[in-house]
């Protein structure tokens, strides 16, 4: 592998001519300088290339100087080229922390040759190392963030590679989804998936302010500004400066404060309430919302600009009833994560029909909702198997009902019928097959079959 910049550093002009004349004709393609003063070396590995080598005349190499050269990159590669060639010669330049040594004299150009050679399979090795050092810090992002999104469903993975592409970009993003489908957990692993993920995020819920005090909140304000304004007070975008701030439901935004938000998107410039200094902030803006905001913007309602800059890329969160596969997954997940929060929750499983019951709600809370009830079920089960009666009825509604066709609405009413029997009941199979008039191995019959795949003891 060929270096792009050769410095050499020494005081012996004769020398430095010498080594000069050998490293060009050896590497014609190859930059050759020569700097005189210990700053304009260290100056060189500052602000050189990742392939170059820096050789330093023997009277003038020492171990704190090669040190400061490594302090400034540690994989800086150095020679130091000696007038006279021993056992000792070398030995003193390894213990300086030389990469090689170079002997001058009339075999000066094979010497370099030779040397370059080595030099150069030595950067081919450090560049490999570089190489995998980066594919492992973005491994390691990549398995921080993916270890969020839980879901094995085409759009999880279609939803995680949007996520990898944009963490790159700084630019806003729009998550867009119904409410509980998890558009804060995609914020936060875009986030995490920066390159400077460190940096604070803020999250600010717009539908919980009025206008007035969001203003407050998101610019912060002046002393004095309004009344209970005490003291001087930065806002969100001032706290996520350098980071990432995410704004929950924008749509509920007013349109006079549109026009601010607007301002900063653009041109990533505010005022503080009351405040006539003219603020910065670098903070990445991504924007979430539940409605649909080409609608209002039709309607007069938002922005079309301020939606513009938003939309640099649009996610789009599916809502659990559209994710295949994924309602077992989460559930097992949350069963998981309840039992390590709380211990004595440990070792519990769903049970086959259980999950069948899942599969068969809508889930209008979405993810959200999905938690809430396995949380629940945890707590209400005595025994390591959740089942249908640890759960409680989930009734989609009589939207369902209705059915496309006359086997479809019969076994819509009878699944709504069973339903409506277990929840008076409390849950008890027992009362409900008693209220509908049918035996307890009749009751369990149809159980199994409108509300789960097979029945259980």
């Amino acid at each position: 592998m060929q270096f792009s910049r050769l410095t050499i550093y020494g005081l012996d002009q004769d020398a430095l001519d010498d080594l000069r004349s050998a490293f060009r004709d050896a590497a014609p393609k190859s930059e050759v300088r020569v700097v005189h003063e210990e700053k304009h070396l260290l100056g060189e590995v500052r602000g050189g290339a990742d392939d170059s080598l820096f050789i330093i005349h023997g009277p003038q190499a020492s171990s704190p100087l090669i040190g400061a050269m490594r302090q400034l990159d540690p994989t800086t590669l150095v020679v130091i080229a000696a007038d006279q060639g021993s056992v000792e010669t070398a030995a003193s330049a390894i213990a300086m922390g030389a990469n090689d040594f170079l002997v001058r004299g009339p075999q000066l150009a094979a010497r370099v040759a030779t040397l370059l050679g080595k030099m150069g399979y030595l950067l081919e090795v450090l560049h490999e190392a570089r190489s995998l050092d980066a594919q492992n810090t973005q491994l390691q992002k990549v398995l921080q963030f993916r270890g969020q999104i839980i879901g094995n469903s085409p759009q999880i993975h279609a939803i995680v590679e949007r996520v990898q592409l944009v963490a790159q970009v700084p630019r806003p993003v729009l998550i867009v989804g119904e409410r509980g489908t998890g558009k804060e957990v995609i914020a936060r692993a875009i986030h995490q998936a920066q390159d400077e993920h460190a940096r604070p995020m803020v999250t600010v819920n717009c539908a919980a302010f009025t206008t007035a005090l969001l203003e407050s909140e998101l610019f912060g304000h002046e002393k004095g500004a309004f009344t209970g304004a005490d003291e001087t007070r930065d806002g969100k975008f001032g706290l996520a400066h350098g980071g990432t701030l995410f704004l929950d439901e924008i749509g509920h935004m007013s349109l006079p404060f549109q026009r601010k938000i607007l301002r900063v998107v653009e041109y990533g410039t505010y005022n503080r309430v009351g405040g006539h200094t003219e603020l910065r902030t670098s903070a990445r803006i991504i924007a979430a919302t539940n409605v649909d905001l080409r609608q209002r913007i039709r309607e007069g309602e938002f922005l079309s600009d301020l939606y513009d800059r938003l939309a640099f890329e649009v996610i789009e969160v599916p809502t659990l009833r559209d994710r295949e596969g994924d309602i077992e997954v989460l559930a097992q997940h949350f069963l998981d994560q309840f039992a390590q929060e709380i211990p004595r929750f440990a070792g519990k499983q769903l049970s086959k029909s259980a999950i069948n019951v899942l599969r068969r709600y809508r889930f209008p809370g979405n993810v959200r909702e999905l938690k809430n009830i396995i949380e629940r079920a945890a707590y209400r089960d005595t025994t390591d198997e959740i089942t249908p009666e640890d759960i409680g009825m989930l009734s989609n509604g009589p939207a369902d009902i209705a059915g496309t066709g006359f086997k479809q609405r019969l076994d819509n009413f009878c699944r709504l019928m069973l339903s409506e029997a277990m929840n008076q009941c409390g849950n008890n199979q027992a009362a409900a097959a008693r209220q509908l008039g049918l035996s307890y191995h009749q009751f369990r019959y149809y159980y199994a079959k409108y509300l789960g795949e097979e029945s259980e003891s």
